[in-house]
């Protein structure tokens, strides 16, 4: 017997990260082939952090000439001597920014090179998965979600890899090079420098954990939108004939809303971040700026020595300040990249058998032997179906919606695999056969035929691609679609819109016949 129609379960979505170690390394696979030009990338950016780091001991050496001359502690014969050591480290401070520019200006460009590259292998990946899904999959997921790991999920990567590595590596390496630089012009000062690191440190792990928890949502909160955006959009005439438009507006204003406030709550988290960090580096300065001009008027360190000091502390700051908002985004982006994982983990339900039979032809003897088939696991659609159709015949299979027809077809088809009993083709069990071969050899035509963007010819031609004109005009001719091709203005090059809404249902009806026809 054949029962009611089919279930559409949504999956639901794993709110919180699995496994960010375990996210993060499987990005590098990506990343490996470029492991030379990344290399080139490290190095530029650590001559950049070098060059940023010696900047201040310059900028103290020159206040420290500078001061002697001013103050009139440099004899008549060594005026010129000064002027001329101090118009080098002007000039050696210029080299040493121009310097910067352009190890930055260079890895910024080889990293931009390398996100795309990888953003267009990791799309390549998501498309190819998504195509090798069973159906069952699109019956559980939302279109919009699947979207959205394609865009939004990829762009945040993107923005990522694109600047913020870039960033982030340097504003590490320059921490780091600043508390070297420090300790070794002045062990004291260094550690009244650093007293702030431990609350930086602990602050940064807070602010960290609540931005990846808020990030996750707001991926959460737009992949929503999405949904909501494309099912209003393909619904919109039903909508519209029942008068729903307001109602999912609301739905719509709902939905857009909790984004909005998941949004909110990440920004302001990052916001409430830089404020403490505001306080942190003022109470460094104050605290480098009293114990230094203590130890430069009973003469233990220079003036210059000091002014070096608070370039240090204001560029220490800097870093920590981007590190804790870059971080935020790479949370963001990790909490993405989690998402589009998730899809690549994705297993087809259709498997096709080690060593499958490719029979020389199929006749088309179609056997279905106690056959019984669920889509939810749970209720069976289809009970005990025996059918049995000879090779060469037309049969008709009648029933009132939701009787399984349309089942029948897609478990032939192998969309689906029966839950119990078998489908026969020729005495072969369908699922013991080469899936593309077996395929090949089927025509189906749905109730509401999809067609793709492009011209009709090129539609009618999307089972066989080397078909000629003559042959689509042919099969066009067999389907009764050639007469109202030939009065469209394009013909067979008339371009068909997203939907192919520029045609009425029955065209697009006669089209998919037409391409059956021609893949047979």
């Amino acid at each position: 017997m054949i029962a009611g129609g089919r279930s559409h379960a949504l999956k639901r979505e794993v709110e919180h990260a699995q496994n960010p170690g375990e996210t993060l390394k499987r990005l590098m696979v990506y990343l490996k082939p470029y492991s030379v030009t990344l290399g080139i990338i490290f190095i530029a950016i650590l001559c950049s952090t070098l060059l940023s780091v010696a900047a201040p001991a310059i900028i103290g050496k020159a206040v420290k000439v500078l001061y002697n001359f001013v103050k009139g502690g440099v004899k008549e014969k060594t005026v010129q001597e000064s002027i001329t050591t101090f118009v080098r480290f002007i000039v050696l401070l210029g080299a040493v920014y121009l310097g910067g520019w352009v190890f930055n200006v260079l890895s910024y460009f080889l990293l931009t090179v390398i996100s795309q590259k990888v953003l267009y292998n990791l799309r390549k990946d998501i498309f190819l998965k998504i195509q090798s899904l069973s159906v069952d999959f699109f019956d559980k997921a939302k279109t919009g979600d699947i979207m959205s790991k394609l865009s939004n999920d990829t762009a945040t990567l993107n923005r990522v890899l694109n600047m913020g590595l870039n960033r982030f590596l340097g504003s590490v390496l320059t921490l780091a090079g600043i508390i070297v630089a420090m300790f070794l012009l002045n062990i004291r000062l260094a550690f009244i420098s650093l007293l702030m690191l431990p609350v930086m440190v602990l602050a940064t792990a807070v602010f960290s954990r609540r931005a990846r928890k808020a990030f996750q949502k707001t991926r959460r909160t737009i992949s929503s939108i999405n949904v909501e955006l494309e099912e209003n959009i393909t619904g919109i005439k039903t909508a519209q004939a029942f008068n729903r438009t307001g109602r999912n507006s609301e739905t719509f204003k709902r939905v857009n809303a909790e984004n909005r406030d998941a949004n909110v709550n990440a920004e302001t988290v990052l916001a409430a971040f830089s404020p403490t960090l505001d306080i942190l580096s003022t109470i460094g300065l104050a605290l480098i700026l009293g114990y230094g001009g203590w130890l430069a008027l009973k003469g233990f360190v220079t003036i210059g020595l000091v002014v070096a000091f608070l370039q240090y502390i204001r560029r220490f700051f800097q870093p920590v300040r981007a590190v804790s908002i870059l971080w935020g985004n790479m949370q963001s982006a990790v909490a993405g990249v989690e998402r589009i994982f998730q899809l690549l983990d994705e297993k087809p339900a259709i498997v096709e058998k080690l060593n499958p039979i490719i029979p020389a032809s199929i006749k088309g003897q179609i056997e279905f032997r106690d056959v019984y088939f669920s889509y939810t696991g749970k209720i069976d659609v289809l009970k005990g179906i025996n059918l049995s159709i000879t090779a060469n015949t037309t049969a008709a299979i009648v029933g009132p919606t939701g009787a399984g027809k349309t089942t029948l077809i897609s478990l032939l088809a192998r969309f689906y695999d029966v839950t119990k009993g078998k489908i026969l083709v020729d005495g072969f069990d369908i699922r013991d056969l080469k899936l593309a071969e077996y395929r090949r050899n089927l025509g189906i035509v749905l109730q509401d035929p999809f067609l793709f963007r492009g011209t009709i010819a090129e539609n009618i031609r999307y089972g066989k691609l080397n078909a000629s004109l003559e042959e689509i005009v042919e099969a066009s001719k067999k389907a009764n679609a050639h007469n109202f091709i030939e009065n469209l203005p394009g013909k067979y090059n008339t371009e068909l819109t997203e939907g192919a809404q520029n045609i009425s249902r029955g065209q697009r009806q006669l089209i998919a016949i037409a391409r059956t026809i021609l893949a047979d």
